[in-house]
């Protein structure tokens, strides 16, 4: 077996939140190599001045104040990173970015990718923002895919797969982030272009579990949640995976986001 490196994905609801509540202590504990940061809502001074140091940083900032915003974080060496799909579109910012990341003792590269999808809103423009920046992930995720190599694109793609991923699925039918024409997007990543979804192949066959929940109400007391949280990876990567798990609170009050991490090892 190869060195064990952990990659987290979490949607942090606002760093400065996050950190108020206790994300540091999730990081003292869960020790991740790689966190691939959205909603981050803050420009990179803050976000260094809140990690341990020796970490290699990369952020894409949202053109609107206080909304969005993806980042990388890394104790590998980070060589290269992009920013950005659909460039000049103000609500395609703070929405992807990848890195190239120096894997140890001559291993090679790895691509890390932090994406945050638009939530939308059915009947309104946000979900026409959506939709096309689901055509550019799509036509990105088939340049990744096919350069191949090991690849993972992790985040919060506001998408829930199948009825498996969340709970109340009879009842959101009609509800942005489970519609077919959304859900039909991430059939054609794992069908078509070949990206494997590590949270659900090595989280076993649900329902859930669960990587969202409303701040409001009974809904984390009840778990009734969504699965919206993913790290995809590219076959050569997939093979090397050996858990994925979500770092669910324990309780409602301990909570640090109203996403929980997805957290998955690899055999590197």
């Amino acid at each position: 077996m190869g060195r064990v490196l952990t990659i987290a994905t979490a949607n942090v609801n606002g760093i400065r939140a996050a950190f108020r509540r206790g994300m540091d202590g999730w990081i003292d504990d869960r020790k991740p190599d790689v966190i691939l940061l959205q909603e981050v809502r803050a420009p990179a001074d803050v976000l260094t001045g809140f990690l341990p140091s020796g970490w290699d940083l990369a952020l894409e900032v949202s053109d609107a104040k206080g909304r969005a915003g993806v980042g990388i974080a890394s104790r590998l060496p980070m060589t290269a990173f992009r920013t950005g799909l659909g460039v000049g579109i103000a609500s395609n910012t703070g929405r992807w970015i990848e890195a190239d990341l120096e894997l140890p003792d001559g291993g090679g590269t790895l691509t890390v990718v932090s994406a945050y999808l638009h939530s939308g809103t059915v009947g309104t423009p946000s979900m026409d923002e959506k939709y096309a920046f689901l055509e550019l992930v799509t036509a990105r995720l088939a340049e990744l895919a096919e350069r191949g190599g090991y690849v993972v694109v992790g985040g919060d793609l506001n998408i829930a797969h199948t009825n498996d991923d969340i709970k109340n699925w009879k009842g959101n039918l009609k509800s942005a982030g489970f519609l077919p024409a959304e859900r039909a997007y991430l059939d054609r990543w794992f069908d078509d272009l070949g990206w494997r979804d590590l949270g659900r192949e090595l989280g076993g066959a649900g329902p859930g579990p669960y990587t969202w929940w409303s701040w409001r109400g009974k809904a984390f007391d009840n778990d009734a949640g969504w699965r919206i949280d993913y790290q995809l990876a590219t076959p050569d990567l997939a093979a090397t995976a050996l858990a994925a798990d979500v770092d669910r609170a324990v309780a409602y009050d301990q909570r640090w986001s109203d996403h929980a991490p997805l957290v998955v090892t690899y055999s590197l």
